[in-house]
């Protein structure tokens, strides 16, 4: 498959930023890497392999940003709230500069996010802070409250980027057309966090489906297969 690097300067973040772009045409996917995972950890751990059939048909395009958790969520040398401020930071740069480019090379407005573990907290709370240029959701295995990572710390900054807390008054028109697909394994560490964001979107009426797989855990071998199964239940 047609694969490019795509490297620049950001700056919301003020330094350089890499991805991987997988693929020439077709619905566009921003695939977030896992806790402090880098562009190439899902073609590492051979996710975009498991998708292969769809990128070379150009049915998607692979987009895999870098990730800066080290920075943000996870960098325990800095006070909770510039862990915060660091992840905005990050979210502008999705926002401002990596969407906009996705939109006009695809000719898509409304793109699909993606991730595993904590790029399933990525793609839905991009999502959902966004609903204006997403319009489907891949979680697989996400676990999708923030406030663990903060030692008690909390301000708006962490209430607008921890979904189960602003989910419930959040309103948009986009939410009526908009589709999350909720990936856990029957013994994954991240089951239950997944049946509570499935009540909470049917709450809000946003349409989603809970696919709880028998016996799996929360490992790569389970997300190779529900990547390609979902890609194939997408409707635009």
């Amino acid at each position: 498959m047609v694969e490019k690097l795509h490297k620049w300067f950001s700056p919301n973040l003020g330094r350089d930023v890499e991805m991987l772009i997988f693929g020439e045409k077709g619905i566009p996917i921003i695939l977030f890497p896992t806790s402090m995972g880098r562009y190439f950890e899902n073609k590492d751990f051979k996710l975009i392999d498991s998708a292969a059939w769809f990128i070379e048909n150009g049915f998607f395009k692979i987009y895999c940003p870098d990730g800066i958790d080290s920075h943000s969520w996870y960098n325990k040398k800095v006070h909770p709230s510039d862990r915060v401020k660091n992840h905005i930071w990050y979210d502008s740069m999705l926002y401002q500069e990596v969407v906009p480019s996705i939109q006009r090379e695809t000719g898509i407005n409304r793109i699909i996010t993606a991730g595993c573990s904590f790029g399933g907290y990525h793609a839905l709370n991009f999502a959902f802070r966004h609903p204006d240029v997403v319009k489907n959701v891949i979680c697989m295995s996400g676990a999708f409250d923030i406030k663990d990572q903060l030692d008690g710390y909390y301000d708006e900054n962490v209430y607008f980027n921890n979904p189960p807390d602003y989910l419930p008054n959040a309103n948009s028109d986009f939410f009526k057309d908009m589709m999350v697909y909720l990936g856990s394994g029957e013994i994954d560490a991240c089951l239950e966090p997944n049946i509570k964001m499935a009540e909470l979107l049917g709450s809000k009426g946003v349409q989603n489906w809970l696919d709880i797989r028998k016996g799996a855990k929360h490992d790569w071998p389970v997300w190779r297969e529900m990547f390609p199964h979902y890609l194939s239940m997408i409707k635009y």
